[in-house]
């Protein structure tokens, strides 16, 4: 029996490993088709094709500038670890033991109010619950949300990506948005700069056939990225626009009064300083910079939540939520969130 447990342990291990492993191949294939761009661009166009010197040195000036911010909001992107929320919000063992041997849910439900009554926590269930993972064992900040790929919940958590294999959130959304931008620059300007020479070989004017197909290759991928990318970062300049995630895009927030897709729309102006900061220097650059911690997000109407929990509370026993369950199946009233 034993033996089995540790071969299925085993193979469970290994299966993982792999998983881990596949999750990478999109990161480097963005890695090979960035060298690939490089070198072509560099080696095929610049230094073989083009024959005007100083064309020559301002095309390779203006690549490279474009190419190190690529790679760096990209890397950015990769390697910054997402944020977890902080202590406070997760339970203590005392609180986890007296949680899970408690089978009343009325019961359940005030040991959450009571674990985050004094937690700056405005958002719900969709049904009016506390926003509690039991997988991570803590009371879901406003806009956190748990990552099944990651296995832990993510700060103002706005979608996995495999194409950077990392969660974006609050740690890293600024860098994500960088990159977007940065790489459709890129793409578009080696797709205006590469169409001249195209032309040229497609004409018969010129015919180095190595040279010919990188330059071909280069157009039509730098094309096709760029449309992708460009539908990809419009529909991302518009969630920043309306201060939302794309969860929240999907399934808006719910508040003390019910849902409202536009609870964080502080306007215009304040939404994007949320994202970039205040500096405006630092805007186009892949420094962190966003306002707060990702723990608490100003609303557009704080003033109706003076207390999130206690308001709840003292609305949930007006309504007679408190009253014992009459049958069986009210206990699945119990409004606590188990979200992936």
């Amino acid at each position: 029996m034993r033996r089995a447990e540790g071969g299925g342990m085993a193979l469970w291990r290994g299966l993982r490993c792999c998983r881990r492993a596949f999750a990478w191949l999109p990161v480097l294939l963005i890695a090979l088709l960035l060298l690939w761009s490089y070198y072509g661009y560099v080696c095929e166009l610049c230094l073989v094709t083009v024959s005007n010197p100083v064309e020559k040195v301002v095309y390779l000036v203006v690549f490279h500038i474009l190419f190190v911010l690529f790679v760096w909001t990209y890397w950015k992107s990769v390697f910054t670890l997402p944020i977890q929320p902080g202590k406070k919000f997760h339970m203590s063992y005392a609180d986890q033991e007296r949680y899970e041997n408690e089978e009343r849910p009325e019961v359940q439900r005030q040991i959450l109010a009571e674990i985050a009554r004094k937690l700056p926590v405005y958002t719900r269930t969709g049904n009016g619950g506390i926003r509690f993972c039991d997988r991570c064992q803590l009371i879901k900040p406003d806009r956190c949300h748990h990552c099944s790929v990651c296995a832990m919940c993510v700060l103002k958590m706005d979608h996995h990506c495999p194409w950077v294999n990392n969660c974006i959130g609050f740690s890293n959304y600024k860098f994500f948005l960088l990159f977007l931008a940065y790489s459709l620059l890129y793409c578009l300007y080696i797709a205006a700069t590469v169409f001249k020479y195209f032309i040229k070989y497609w004409t018969g004017e010129l015919t180095n056939g190595r040279s010919k197909f990188h330059i071909l290759f280069l157009l039509f991928v730098a094309v096709m990225f760029f449309v992708s990318l460009m539908f990809l970062f419009g529909y991302h300049c518009w969630l920043v626009s309306r201060n939302r995630s794309t969860l929240e895009a999907f399934s808006a927030p719910v508040f003390q009064n019910g849902p409202d897709k536009n609870g964080f729309n502080l306007g215009f102006v304040k939404n994007l300083q949320q994202v970039f900061g205040e500096e405006k220097k630092l805007w186009l650059l892949p420094i962190a910079s966003s306002q707060g911690d990702g723990h608490f997000f100003p609303m557009r109407a704080l003033s109706e939540a003076r207390n999130p929990l206690l308001t709840n509370e003292e609305q949930w026993e007006e309504d007679g939520v408190d009253e014992e369950p009459q049958g069986p199946g009210e206990a699945s009233s119990l409004a606590i969130e188990r979200e992936t």
